[in-house]
């Protein structure tokens, strides 16, 4: 009886360690998103044609958003609710700042950005760049981007692009404060832009 208490004691023991692992395994990255700016150096070109790099994620309140031209109903739907929340939480457009910034660079151009985010709002800046600089800092910001193929016989043909859904929301010093999921109560996702800029 004395041994199998131990042996239980024990397997106790085992799994308060593991579970104590894991645990910290799961807050760690939320402490080093916290701590300091979210995501990795990038210099990237905005649809103006101009070079831009992480700093613009820094000096005011950001949304930054990723997405693709091609997508046929998250991202429209996405850059104009976000607008829309931004003309209310920051009427004048000068608290608050918003980027748009393509997973898709093969086809999504600066120039072809700009028209597709222009169309929608003049709040938002699209940013784009050569292909791999760009999915370098989509990965860096743990996003999750997957070309798919629209014809799995034809993986070189036609395609759409599988990818995070989420708004991020960093503060004036570029650190992650949280997201507005797709499809989020709009009086939900306001009252975070509304927090954000109180930050």
């Amino acid at each position: 009886m004395k041994t199998l208490r131990i042996i239980l004691w024990a397997a106790v023991a085992v799994v308060a360690a593991i579970l104590g692992w894991f645990t910290y395994e799961m807050t760690a990255p939320k402490t080093d998103m916290a701590s300091g700016p979210f995501g990795v150096p990038f210099t990237l070109v905005s649809q103006s044609g101009q070079p831009i790099t992480e700093k613009a994620f820094t000096g005011k309140p950001t949304a930054v958003f990723f997405g693709f031209t091609h997508c046929p109903e998250v991202c429209p739907t996405t850059l104009f609710e976000l607008n829309g929340w931004l003309e209310k939480v920051d009427p004048t457009g000068t608290k608050l700042q918003a980027y748009f910034v393509s997973v898709d660079p093969e086809r999504d151009t600066p120039e072809i950005l700009g028209q597709y985010v222009s169309n929608v709002s003049k709040r938002i800046t699209g940013i784009s760049g050569p292909a791999d600089a760009v999915m370098e800092m989509v990965k860096g910001f743990r996003v999750y981007a997957r070309k798919i193929p629209l014809d799995e016989s034809k993986p070189d043909g036609d395609y759409t692009m599988d990818h995070t859904a989420s708004v991020f929301l960093l503060d004036a010093n570029g650190r992650f404060t949280g997201t507005i999921a797709y499809g989020e109560n709009p009086d939900i996702a306001v009252k975070k832009l509304e927090n954000l800029l109180k930050g």
